[in-house]
């Protein structure tokens, strides 16, 4: 092969390399757009879901003892506490991380971003069994009155 055959092979394989790095970058952003809509639309519902069951706290307090309210204040307040608590901690997480992976911009911070929704995506759902509990316990409860 001579040499300016080798010069037009390397430019040509340059050339399909550029193109097919444009096309992968133009998928990853079409990705990362349908991803971040994905948890746009999670968000809303998470938001209509909190202010239909908050609804539905309002109309049973509205029938319950003074005992009962201040009981459910007091719950209520210690696992606001607890939230606001894991959020500050994941907030000194999040600023650890920043500073060890290089900046918000890196894999390394991506990474653990990811790993910690996962996490609270995993705490959320422990929740939620409790919850079911709950009002099993509870359906069980209106039951035996019957």
């Amino acid at each position: 092969m001579i040499l300016p055959d080798m010069l037009k092979t390397l430019t040509d394989n340059a050339r399909q390399f550029q193109e097919r790095l444009t096309e992968w970058q133009a998928a990853m952003a079409k990705g990362q757009d349908e991803a971040m809509e994905q948890a746009r639309k999670w968000q809303t519902s998470a938001l209509q879901q909190q202010q239909e069951v908050n609804s539905q706290i309002v109309a049973r307090m509205e029938g319950a003892s003074e005992t009962m309210k201040a009981q459910w204040q007091q719950m209520q307040k210690v696992w606001e506490d607890q939230f606001a608590a894991m959020q500050k901690q994941g907030e000194e997480m999040r600023a650890k991380a920043m500073s060890a992976g290089g900046g918000s911009g890196s894999n390394a911070f991506a990474d653990w971003s990811e790993t910690y929704a996962a996490q609270m995506v995993a705490f959320t759902q422990k929740m939620q069994g409790e919850a079911a509990n709950a009002i099993a316990t509870a359906t069980e409860a209106r039951g035996k009155k019957k």
